[in-house]
């Protein structure tokens, strides 16, 4: 989870079932990391960087599903 109180990835649907863990690198960039898909995503804030990971799940899901959209076949 992270270790920022006021960032809550439960807060996020993509990031519902994620496994979020948050850091800052060596620039002061707040890092969230999602262990379960291993995506990243960086802000300049932890709530930052939980949005811009929940938006980077989602595509990151979207992507990997398994349906192609192709019904009309």
């Amino acid at each position: 989870m992270s270790s920022d109180p006021d960032a809550d990835p439960d807060e996020y649907p993509a990031l519902e079932d994620a496994a979020v863990t948050m850091r800052t690198n060596e620039h002061g960039l707040h890092i969230a990391d999602d262990e379960v898909t291993g995506v990243s995503s960086q802000g300049q804030t932890p709530e930052a960087a939980l949005e811009n990971l929940a938006e980077a799940v989602d595509a990151y899901t979207e992507g990997t599903e398994d349906e192609t959209g192709d019904d009309w076949l």
